[in-house]
C-alpha cells in the first residue's frame, strides 16, 4: 500500500530539493550515478577540491541521499538508493528536452 502524501509533507520535500540546489553536490550525485566510488575518483569526475567533496558528502549523507562503505582506511560511497538515481536520470532528461 503507497503511503499517503499530504500537504505537510511539504516542509520534508521543501527541504530534500534544497540539498539539490547546491551544483556541487549535483555533480557529486551525477559522478555516483556512475556507480561507487572513493572521494579521490569524485575529486577527478567532477574538478572539486577533496575538501569540498567530503564537505557535501557529509550533508548528502545526513539527507539520506549518499551511503559510505568503510573498507580499512577506503570509505567508498554510492547513492543510497534507486529513487536518488532516478530524481537525478529525471532532472537531466528534463532539462535536455
Amino acid at each position: 500500500m503507497e503511503e499517503k502524501r499530504n500537504i505537510n509533507d511539504a516542509a520534508k520535500l521543501s527541504e530534500l530539493y534544497k540539498v539539490f540546489g547546491d551544483e556541487t553536490r549535483v555533480k557529486i550525485m551525477i559522478s555516483l550515478a556512475q556507480g561507487k566510488k572513493c572521494v579521490s575518483d569524485i575529486v577527478s569526475d567532477t574538478g572539486v577540491s577533496q575538501s569540498a567533496v567530503s564537505h557535501q558528502l557529509k550533508i548528502l549523507k545526513y539527507s539520506n541521499l549518499v551511503s559510505g562503505e568503510r573498507d580499512g582506511r577506503l570509505v567508498t560511497y554510492a547513492l543510497a538508493d534507486d529513487h536518488v538515481r532516478t530524481i537525478i536520470n529525471m532532472g537531466l532528461d528534463h532539462i535536455h528536452e
